[in-house]
């Protein structure tokens, strides 16, 4: 069965930090670019951050670039979303995505499998 699993969200106060990890079973990440992407309630889903399996370049929304860390372990076939200075407004349902196109974050891509999400709670 092949599954894209979130983990790490939580409730963290503002200014506060979390990882969220993106791992898969029944395929492994290796070749695929990764898309982190959040909604929040009310609002459209939005992408925040990718790292490709091709030419390694990596992307970041302007709403959380300096602030948020995307990074892969292929060992581990898991790739993080390390989050820093965490605001209120950051809180969403988190989920990654897989293409396997190898796309460039800079270039079309195609994520054909997403994970079920993970909640990320910003508040005092």
């Amino acid at each position: 069965q092949v599954q894209l699993v979130e983990s790490g969200g939580g409730l963290v106060q503002p200014g506060g930090s979390l990882r969220l990890s993106c791992t898969s079973s029944g395929f492994t990440l290796d070749y695929y670019t990764i898309g982190w992407f959040r909604q929040a309630p009310g609002k459209e889903r939005e992408g925040i951050s990718c790292i490709s399996s091709s030419d390694s370049s990596t992307y970041y929304a302007d709403s959380v670039k300096g602030r948020f860390t995307i990074s892969r372990d292929n060992v581990k076939n898991t790739v993080y979303l390390q989050m820093h200075s965490l605001r209120p407004e950051d809180t969403a349902v988190y989920y990654c995505a897989a293409d396997p196109y190898e796309s460039s974050c800079y270039g079309e891509t195609v994520y054909d499998h997403w994970g079920q999400g993970t909640q990320v709670t910003v508040s005092s």
